[in-house]
C-alpha cells in the first residue's frame, strides 16, 4: 500500500519486539478460510517513517457450536436488529481502521450489500478458543481496489460495540440478533484520563512518532488512544468488553506502560548486541 492508504489508516505505535509473534499467519481452521487480513496490524512507526506492512491470517469456524452464551432465546425487543457477522482473527475497536482483503463468496456478498446499502456489519474476534459473543459494528470508509472475479480490498471503521442475542439463519454469511454494549453510569476522573493520555505520549515520544493532539474529554479516548497503538487480540477485546470508560482507561495505562517497558528492553538488548559485535569483529 502506497502513502496515501497509511494516512488514511492513521498512525500507530507498535514495539518491533510485540510484532514478530502476532504477525505469524494462523493456523486455518477445518472450515472457510474466509479471509486475508491486509495489513491488520496496520501502519509500524519506525524513526519517523510510517509504512503498512502486510500479515495474512486464515481463521476456519464452522458455526458457533459450542459456544451456549452465544445463544440465548427468548423474547427480545422489537428494536433488536439483525446483521451480518464476520468473524476474524482480529479485534475492531470503536474508531479504529483496518485494511480488508475478501475474498470468499460469502464475506464479497456481505461487503458488497453493505456498499449498495450502504449498510454496516458486525466484527466478532474469533480464535482456537473460539467466538466472542461482544463485538464491534463495522462500516466500509474506502474501497481501495477492486479485481475482476469480485474480490475487493477495503478498509473499514468501527463504530458502536454490539453483543450477540441469538443467531439467525437464511443467508450464506451467518446473521444474529444484537443489542447494543453500552456503558454502566458513572464518569471518568480526571487524573485517570491524563494518566491514559500521559502514557499515550511517553509511549509516542519513544517511538518517535507524530501523535495527534490527544482530547482528554472524550466520551471514547480509551478506544481513540487504543486504536493507534498494537495491542494483542486478547487485550483488545477485554478494552472492547468493559463498561466502564474509567476502568477502560485504567487497563489501557497499564497496557502503555508495558509497550513502552519492552521497547526500551529491546532497545538496550540490541544496543548490547551491537556493542558485542564490535568487539568480536575487533
Amino acid at each position: 500500500m502506497d502513502g496515501a492508504v497509511a494516512e488514511r489508516l492513521g498512525e500507530r505505535l507498535v514495539d518491533e519486539a510485540m510484532l514478530v509473534e502476532q504477525r505469524q499467519p494462523l493456523e486455518t481452521g477445518t472450515g472457510h478460510g474466509h479471509l486475508e487480513v491486509v495489513a491488520a496490524a496496520c501502519p509500524v512507526v519506525h524513526t519517523q517513517l510510517l509504512r503498512v506492512r502486510k500479515r495474512f491470517a486464515e481463521e476456519g469456524f464452522e458455526t458457533f457450536d459450542g459456544h451456549a452464551a452465544m445463544v440465548r432465546p427468548g423474547a427480545y425487543p422489537v428494536a433488536m436488529e439483525e446483521i451480518g457477522l464476520f468473524p476474524l482473527g482480529i479485534v475492531l475497536l470503536p474508531t479504529e481502521r483496518v485494511p480488508l482483503h475478501i475474498f470468499e463468496p460469502r464475506y464479497k456478498e456481505l461487503i458488497g450489500e453493505c456498499l449498495e446499502e450502504d449498510g454496516d456489519f458486525g466484527l466478532l474476534y474469533a480464535d482456537e478458543d473460539g467466538v466472542r459473543e461482544v463485538g464491534t459494528r463495522a462500516v466500509v470508509t474506502d474501497v481501495l481496489e477492486r479485481f475482476d472475479d469480485g474480490r475487493l480490498n477495503v478498509v473499514v471503521e468501527g463504530g458502536d460495540r454490539f453483543q450477540v442475542a441469538e443467531l439467525t439463519r437464511g443467508r450464506s454469511y451467518l446473521t444474529a440478533l444484537i443489542e447494543p454494549v453500552e456503558d454502566d453510569p458513572g464518569g471518568v476522573e480526571a487524573e485517570t484520563a491524563a494518566r491514559a493520555a500521559g502514557s499515550f505520549r511517553a509511549l509516542a515520544a519513544l517511538a518517535e512518532a507524530d501523535a495527534e493532539e490527544v482530547d482528554e474529554s472524550s466520551p471514547q479516548l480509551s478506544f481513540e488512544l487504543a486504536a493507534q497503538v498494537e495491542l494483542a487480540p486478547d487485550a483488545k477485546q477485554r478494552l472492547l468488553e468493559l463498561r466502564s470508560e474509567e476502568q477502560r482507561l485504567e487497563l489501557l495505562a497499564q497496557l502503555l506502560d508495558a509497550v513502552r517497558a519492552t521497547l526500551i528492553a529491546t532497545r538496550e538488548l540490541n544496543e548490547r548486541a551491537k556493542q558485542n559485535g564490535s568487539r568480536l569483529s575487533g
